[in-house]
């Protein structure tokens, strides 16, 4: 090999040496550029659209569409599309096939088949814990009430639906029967949309003091007065859903799911940009 194509060869791998680094530098770049981004995963996505359907925010039958939330989140449609089904399953959207996901439209008829249907199941659950709570269940359920309380006091209506409902689910888990367990979640998600819906928000507090009364029966291992308080209280929620009279026009879906989008972010502690609209869906968070 003479000196000139040594030169060549020399001059060659230096460049393809320079164009590695400079790939490895832009790549670089992006991941970071993602990070402060603040791209969302599939937790995050789902978080913001739970809160925009338990507010109420979203009227009946909106369309959901994949291409439309996968530009407002910049995130891939494959990623929406997991969401939807995943608040399809806990019956806040309803899923249709071959025609897409929409928001849903709570059926008020449906409530005295649910609350009667619950007063039975969760009267055999406290029945059974008044004689079977031990002090770790006892300590949970008290954390768990105080966590509902700092909501309502937050005025945070939904973080005060959510552990409403949680309060419920945690009772069955509390059994230690996986059978009753699913039960109750199947229960309480159907009626997690007609509490949104139809209960007014001044009934946070109802829903803290009956949740109390409840657990000071179980702590006192009171069996008749925490199944009076259990059934009491159920009816109570049955009787204060109403009808809504008329609602208000409301803002366009991209504007709520924005302004939902900006409101997780502050309290995630992000300062990344809360849109990437324009751009189209941003396929690198598939690797997330």
């Amino acid at each position: 090999m003479d000196q000139d194509a040594a030169d060549a060869l020399s001059t060659e791998d230096s460049a393809s040496r320079a164009g590695t680094d400079e790939t490895a530098v832009r790549a670089g770049m992006l991941a970071e550029t993602a990070v402060h981004a603040g791209i969302l995963d599939e937790t995050a996505v789902h978080a913001v659209l739970a809160r925009v359907l338990l507010d109420g925010r979203v009227p009946a039958g909106t369309k959901l569409g994949e291409h439309f939330l996968a530009e407002i989140f910049g995130v891939s449609r494959e990623r929406v599309r997991k969401v939807l089904h995943r608040l399809g399953h806990e019956r806040l959207i309803t899923v249709e096939k071959n025609r897409g996901a929409f928001a849903i439209a709570p059926d008020l008829g449906e409530a005295r088949t649910i609350y009667e249907a619950r007063r039975i199941v969760e009267g055999g659950i406290v029945g059974h814990l008044a004689t079977s709570l031990d002090a770790a269940g006892e300590a949970r359920l008290a954390a768990h009430l105080a966590a509902e309380e700092a909501a309502m006091a937050a005025g945070d209506r939904f973080t005060s639906i959510r552990l409403s409902a949680e309060f419920h689910t945690i009772l069955a888990d509390l059994t230690g029967n996986v059978l009753i367990q699913r039960q109750m979640q199947e229960l309480v998600a159907r009626t997690m949309m007609l509490v949104a819906f139809f209960e007014p928000d001044a009934s946070v507090a109802c829903q803290c003091a009956e949740h109390r009364a409840v657990f000071r029966a179980l702590a006192a291992r009171a069996r008749a007065p925490a199944l009076r308080a259990m059934t009491t209280h159920l009816s109570l929620v049955e009787t204060r859903l109403r009808p809504r009279v008329c609602d208000a026009v409301p803002p366009p879906l991209d504007e709520v799911l924005r302004d939902a989008l900006a409101t997780w972010r502050a309290a995630q502690g992000s300062c990344g940009p809360t849109t990437r609209r324009g751009r189209g869906p941003d396929r690198s968070s598939e690797a997330l």
